[in-house]
């Protein structure tokens, strides 16, 4: 399994305490939904390596992990800052307006002014503001990702309706 089969779930940070526990740091909006797993994916030098879980402790966001096999400081300090990954079939099914950045690319965007504006290329990512990278065949087109601006994600046609702010697609046409 690679990357491209998978979903960023959070980084190892360090130790936690000597019997081989490792802290670790989730990057998803509900961690709740990840209490009861058995296994997670590290992304070690050599690639994508199963590890099985023989109990984790997590509260909110953090937590420590146990993994079956490390039992010692030594082999959990080599864990320390390891990647964690998890298959995307282990993402709960979203509906309506919300969605994973990579489940829409491919998808076309409709302005309720212009009409058909593009197709998602890529989702950009920057600290305060996701940005959809639409191309229209021959410019650029970026559009910020905002409830305000998003009014439909439709699954069975991959189209994305959209109000854009006024004047923003003018800049790039």
């Amino acid at each position: 399994m690679n990357t491209a089969d998978c979903f960023y779930f959070g980084r190892l940070t360090k130790p936690h305490g000597m019997d081989g526990e490792v802290n670790f740091v989730l990057d998803v909006d509900d961690s709740s939904q990840y209490h009861e797993l058995s296994m997670v994916l590290l992304d070690t030098r050599t690639g994508l390596i199963p590890f099985f879980i023989e109990e984790m402790n997590l509260r909110g966001n953090k937590g420590f992990i146990k993994f079956q096999d490390i039992s010692s400081l030594d082999k959990a300090e080599e864990l320390a800052g390891c990647e964690l990954y998890l298959p995307l079939s282990v993402l709960p099914k979203l509906s309506g307006n919300k969605f994973y950045f990579h489940e829409v690319k491919g998808f076309k965007i409709t302005d309720e002014k212009y009409g058909e504006v593009g197709v998602i290329d890529d989702i950009l990512e920057y600290p305060n503001q996701a940005i959809f990278q639409v191309n229209d065949g021959s410019h650029e087109i970026l559009i910020p990702i905002s409830d305000n601006i998003i009014k439909k994600v439709d699954r069975e046609t991959k189209n994305i309706d959209i109000i854009a702010p006024e004047g923003l697609i003018d800049i790039y046409l």
